[in-house]
């Protein structure tokens, strides 16, 4: 992880994807009218570790995270629905746990559907993760290696992008129609 930053001016947000056993997160820093990521990596938890233990250990790991970034806002996705209650139980409980590392830090918790946030980066609530970390990498101008993030990550990014748009509106990334439109306006990104 690389050293703590100094609040400038801007904006600290952290986005978290959380779940059981991989949690992502992404810290953005807002500056003006763009943002740039100061972090961005994946929790992995010992799959054979009990479950209490696990959600000790992402509470701590996102805590330390959050002492080292001090973000000033935090976003997470929201689980909505799951065809096994049993895993909808543990992801709830991993967003508990998520939500508790930020709160107990005095930290403003905002709360985002999937749904939510596909449509807040490609346009449409029903984008594949691939779709939406390729967004990502466009709306905040990640390299090239960036296409090689693990889905967990992208995600975390994705939900800090969605808050800072729905936060700052009028000073939002561009929103494109369709891929076709956003592809005929960035060329480059065919590569």
């Amino acid at each position: 992880m690389p050293p703590s930053p100094e609040h400038a001016d801007g904006l600290i947000i952290l986005g978290i994807d959380p779940g059981s056993r991989h949690t992502g997160y992404g810290v953005l820093a807002v500056e003006g009218e763009r943002a740039r990521v100061l972090a961005v990596d994946v929790i992995h938890l010992d799959e054979q570790a009990a479950h209490p233990l696990r959600l000790l250990r992402l509470f701590e790991q996102l805590g330390a995270i959050v002492e080292r970034y001090r973000p000033d806002e935090c976003a997470l996705e929201m689980p909505v629905y799951g065809r096994n209650p049993q895993s909808m139980l543990k992801l709830g409980r991993a967003q508990a746990a998520a939500m508790l590392a930020v709160l107990t830090r005095q930290i403003p918790t905002v709360e985002y559907t999937p749904k939510e946030v596909k449509k807040a980066l490609t346009g449409r609530g029903n984008a594949t993760k691939e779709q939406v970390r390729f967004m990502v990498q466009a709306l905040l101008e990640l390299p090239a290696e960036a296409a090689r993030l693990a889905l967990d990550a992208s995600d975390a990014l994705a939900v800090a992008v969605c808050h800072w748009q729905h936060r700052t509106c009028p000073h939002a990334p561009r929103r494109y129609s369709s891929w076709a439109r956003f592809l005929r306006e960035h060329p480059e990104r065919l590569e």
